[in-house]
């Protein structure tokens, strides 16, 4: 099994848009990857360049992009980096989910593994911990609403 490949924050956004767009229509296109990230066409290809040569995509010319098998593993790093921290900020810090989006967007590329390990870690803990749970996580999202808490946990 392949390990994944050390990007840039940017290339690492154009593995995760590919990713996607192949799950979606199983290849990807220089137009869709364009229009998913809200890039240039050039900005594109350039990019396709640096990730075939690096033998994460395949990658001709005006034809269709997929990704090879390290190219997979990498973009799956990624992505499960994005919805580790995505689901962190919803499910325990009570974030509305654009902005959690848009904040696991900008820390995926430089949060160390440890710390995604643990906060993924953390998420399951909290969910199934009967001190905590769901309960707990609500009472946070008062919080937060609020500014105060309940007199006691039986409220």
């Amino acid at each position: 099994m392949s390990k994944p490949v050390s990007l840039s924050a940017s290339l690492e956004d154009y593995i995760e848009a590919i990713s996607h767009i192949v799950d979606e229509k199983k290849v990807a296109r220089g137009k869709d990857i364009a229009k998913r990230l809200k890039v240039s066409r050039a900005s594109v290809t350039e990019a396709l360049r640096s990730l075939s040569k690096k033998g994460l995509v395949n990658y001709e010319p005006y034809e269709v992009i997929t990704l090879t098998e390290t190219g997979k593993v990498t973009a799956g790093d990624v992505i499960r980096r994005h919805e580790a921290l995505k689901d962190f900020f919803i499910k325990v810090l009570a974030i509305d989910e654009t902005i959690a989006e848009e904040g696991a967007c900008r820390i995926e590329h430089a949060a160390p593994p440890e710390v995604i390990d643990r906060l993924i870690r953390f998420v399951k803990f909290i969910e199934v911990c009967p001190q905590g749970g769901s309960e707990l996580i609500k009472g946070f999202s008062e919080y937060c609403d609020k500014g105060r808490t309940k007199e006691s946990c039986d409220e």
